[in-house]
């Protein structure tokens, strides 16, 4: 088998199939569903409001459904993020990607992200997932990248993750590291996995998160229940990698 079959078949089982596009429709989620039934996709993201469809679409199956919450702007509104969750998980969703208020968390202002982080836990129970979006492009440097991871998981976040994928830089190599070294140093009890999401594409995209997870965290770490990669087109590319495999 090839490097890039090699890598595919290790990625694939790690994908969090993606679609937020403005443009997504009803016919967009069954496609997105069906295609995460045939490769075995960790999960599927969707809108919210498609929660319900992507959970009968995949009912049955091994593959998760995540939505996203305060997305993508990351804003302040608590009880807006509780009601929206709230909705999500009873619609079937078993992970919720909210957005960490990035903003006041740059600013110093902490208090509000702790109290949402909080709130947010307290509804995700009975297996469902917390995955914090991070923002790390408008975070930008390791400190900050690594303060918010911190925060993140103290209050008991299930993943960090990268990026929206909406802001002008998505995820880096970069973030990823300082990231996975918050998770390395300050996890001590609880497991915590890393979601590398935003600009994904290539086969070695894939491979150089890969990489770095297997070097800082040891190579027996990643799984789908430590670590993701989101995308909406790098399932062609994986696919594509093992097609060419077996030719």
């Amino acid at each position: 088998m090839t490097d890039d079959a090699s890598l595919a078949r290790r990625a694939l089982p790690l994908l969090d199939l993606t679609d937020l596009g403005e443009s997504c429709s009803e016919a967009a989620i069954d496609t997105l569903c069906r295609d995460a039934r045939a490769s075995a996709v960790a999960a599927v993201c969707v809108w919210p409001h498609y929660v319900g469809r992507a959970a009968r679409l995949l009912a049955g199956s091994p593959v998760r459904v995540a939505t996203v919450i305060n997305f993508p702007a990351g804003g302040d509104d608590i009880e807006r993020a509780v009601e929206d969750t709230t909705e999500a998980l009873a619609d079937g969703a078993h992970e919720i990607d909210l957005v960490l208020p990035y903003r006041s968390v740059l600013a110093g202002e902490t208090g509000t992200a702790r109290a949402m982080l909080a709130a947010i836990r307290d509804v995700c129970d009975g297996g469902r997932l917390l995955k914090v979006i991070l923002e790390t492009g408008v975070l930008a440097t390791p400190d900050a990248i690594t303060a918010a991871s911190r925060l993140a998981i103290e209050a008991r976040a299930d993943f960090l993750k990268t990026s929206t994928g909406k802001s002008a830089i998505s995820a880096t190599p970069e973030a990823a590291e300082a990231m996975l070294c918050a998770i390395r140093d300050h996890a001590a009890g609880h497991p915590v996995g890393l979601k590398v999401s935003g600009g994904l594409k290539t086969v070695a995209d894939a491979g150089t998160y890969l990489a770095l997870a297997d070097r800082i965290m040891g190579p027996t770490w990643v799984g789908p229940r430590t670590f993701r990669l989101g995308a909406s087109s790098l399932r062609t590319a994986l696919v594509a990698a093992l097609g060419e495999a077996g030719r």
